[in-house]
């Protein structure tokens, strides 16, 4: 899940991998990804707050409402930005306060350590997954230990023409077990 936007967009740990989603985009990847452009408010963490407020307020002919869109940022470090519309949380308490009012989706792009927070703490409601065929070896990853068990159900996927298995999960409850063939 690093930098799958370009070569330069996080080399964190020596990755040298970035901008790896390019090869397989066609016209299906483009149609899902404009469709999760429409106006929302964005949970972001720290690290992907810095790289989006340095580009999306020059580039939002690309993203129309990105910065429109209310910009949820967890950081204990930074605590305000020029950016219009940025709100700064502190904890999984805040995020679950924002969480629990009513307003517009939110939604979470990249932040590997914020979904891990998440999905830690029962914070999430759906999942959107971009499933590429291929393996990068090195880089952060989306599902470590310290998540919760949680049954997600399918309600939407679709196979790009690249090998790209694009697929939204709701949240469907508890983990359910049982013997295989019985």
């Amino acid at each position: 899940m690093q930098a799958p936007g370009g070569p330069k967009e996080d080399t964190s740990g020596g990755f040298k991998h970035g901008g790896w989603t390019a090869p397989y985009t066609d016209e299906v990847y483009g149609k899902v990804v404009q469709n999760e452009l429409k106006p929302a408010d964005y949970l972001l963490g720290r690290k992907t707050f810095k790289i989006w407020e340095s580009y999306w307020p020059k580039h939002a002919d690309f993203w129309p409402g990105i910065n429109e869109g209310t910009k949820y940022v967890i950081s204990k470090t930074v605590k305000k930005s020029d950016w219009k519309k940025s709100v700064f949380l502190k904890s999984a308490a805040d995020i679950k306060k924002v969480k629990n009012t009513d307003g517009s989706d939110i939604q979470v792009w990249g932040s590997s350590e914020l979904i891990k927070l998440l999905l830690k703490n029962d914070l999430v409601d759906e999942l959107r997954l971009k499933i590429h065929p291929l393996t990068l070896g090195k880089g952060k990853k989306l599902f470590t230990d310290g998540a919760i068990p949680a049954a997600f159900t399918l309600t939407e996927s679709t196979v790009t023409s690249t090998g790209v298995i694009i697929a939204t999960y709701k949240r469907a409850g508890k983990v359910k077990t049982g013997t295989v063939g019985v």
